[in-house]
């Protein structure tokens, strides 16, 4: 990452805050700069602002102009699935079948070392050109499968979360691991890879249903150990998966007291699709600084349900939430569709609550809180993503000090419909105000995809660039 300054000059969209704390005036959760300048030194962001006060303080700095097109801090995909590149979209019923029939066998592959590096090259190509330059990914329970990743991770400068994957049931036995195994393994993967450059080490037993109490408790000593470690699982995905864990974990009231009961539920710690926590689970994921990442891809595509994103925005009582593609559960890995799914799941959870179905269930602040307009929703996928895996600090908006990833959007790409949709709001090369821009990124989430990623930049360098354009 180390370089002489340079900058980007173009149309600068980003955030400041959580629009949920904003309601009817989200816009002052948000940022937009129409004729800005970026300065990025060593990868980091040493300056940013309007361009005609930001560029006299850096004379002779090499500038990129990019015209036409709104810039936004990187998307942040808070669950994805590494070994899964190959198996997006495989039909597969519901989750523990479709696990079963096509996920296990697949990840098995990762065992071969050159396997998993062609993957991590297949995975990280399609990351960048979905917009995504931070993730928190799982691995298998292949020690290799977890090298390979990180270091793919580390020729393209990219930040990543991961770790190798407990799991010692509900799996062939060729595909679990000790829970000693584990322990020691993932020792030394931390050893070798934590903080080494932009990489950040995960703990992660796969889910609950497939860890035994010894694997549980062998997660919890290395968080206590390393107490620096991110925690990345899954909850309360599927019915079935809530029953079997009950069944599995009898001395616990429900799937998050497993977690609680092995001291890993806390800051740094995320649950993937969390769909069927109570009331009081979400509470007590508030109460503990924890975070839950909402996959609308893989909870639709496998029939698993409707995340209550309304009930985990409660400002009294608000849990961490990031966005997660879940691929290949989820059959993309377009953060832009991504969006698009989790607008329609937040539309239909606010019908649920609005009082039309059921009078005596209305709840009209919670079915607003479910409503994702642009500014909610690229929130989450910056800034709020940033915040819910505890990389604020580093990542998520352009404030001076953040690393410099971030992502060039074309608001007239993808469908030949777009340009006609989109010249409703402008015809002008530069949205004219914020309100302007944000509907502009709301066309792009609504009716478009990937095809609006025109560039995607990793510490301040060009990563991706879209064919032909």
């Amino acid at each position: 990452m180390a370089g002489a300054s340079s900058a980007i000059r173009g149309s600068f969209f980003d955030f400041v805050d959580d629009p949920w704390k904003h309601q009817g005036r989200e816009h002052e959760a948000a940022r937009y700069t129409p004729d800005g300048l970026l300065v990025v030194k060593d990868g980091r962001v040493v300056d940013f602002g309007d361009f005609e006060e930001v560029a006299p303080r850096h004379p002779g700095v090499p500038i990129t102009h990019i015209k036409n097109r709104l810039i936004l801090p990187g998307f942040i995909d808070g669950h994805i699935h590494f070994p899964q590149v190959r198996v997006l979209g495989a039909y597969g019923s519901q989750l523990l079948d479709w696990l079963q029939n096509w996920i296990f066998p697949e990840e098995l592959k990762y065992r071969d070392r050159d396997y998993a590096r062609e993957a991590a090259k297949h995975f990280f190509d399609a990351l960048l050109a979905g917009g995504t330059t931070t993730c928190q990914a799982f691995t298998t329970s292949s020690p290799v499968s977890t090298e390979e990743f990180f270091d793919e991770a580390t020729r393209r400068e990219m930040r990543v979360i991961s770790g190798l994957t407990g799991i010692d049931r509900f799996a062939p036995d060729d595909f679990c691991i000790t829970p000693d195994d584990f322990y020691n393994e993932s020792e030394r993967l931390i050893e070798r890879y934590h903080r080494k450059g932009r990489n950040l080490y995960a703990i992660t037993p796969r889910f609950a249903v497939g860890c035994t109490s010894e694997m549980m408790d062998r997660c919890s000593q290395l968080k206590t150990k390393y107490p620096d470690c991110w925690v990345n699982t899954h909850i309360s995905e599927n019915p079935s998966e809530i029953r079997s864990a009950r069944e599995n974990y009898p001395d616990c009231t429900d799937y998050t007291h497993v977690h609680e009961k092995h001291g890993l539920l806390g800051p740094k710690f995320t649950a993937g699709h969390a769909v069927w926590l109570s009331n009081d689970e979400f509470r007590r994921f508030s109460k503990a600084g924890a975070s839950v990442c909402f996959c609308p891809l893989s909870n639709l595509f496998l029939g698993s349900g409707l995340f209550r994103l309304g009930r985990a925005t409660d400002p009294e009582h608000p849990v961490r939430v990031s966005l997660g593609c879940d691929m290949g559960g989820g059959n993309a890995f377009s953060m832009i569709r991504v969006l698009e799914e989790a607008y329609k799941v937040g539309m239909c959870n606010n019908t649920m609550l609005d009082g039309s179905v059921n009078p005596r269930e209305q709840d009209l602040a919670e079915a607003d809180r479910n409503k994702l307009g642009p500014y909610r929703a690229f929130y989450l996928a910056t800034l709020g993503g940033a915040r819910a895996l505890y990389l604020d600090e580093l990542l998520g908006n352009f404030d001076k000090g953040k690393e410099a990833d971030f992502v060039v959007l074309d608001w007239n790409a993808g469908q030949s419909a777009m340009r006609w949709h989109q010249s409703l709001i402008t015809t002008s090369e530069t949205p004219e105000t914020i309100d302007q821009a944000a509907q502009l990124l709301f066309g792009v989430m609504s009716v478009g995809d990937d095809r609006n990623i025109d560039e995607t930049w990793i510490a301040g360098k060009r990563a991706y660039k879209k064919a032909g354009v």
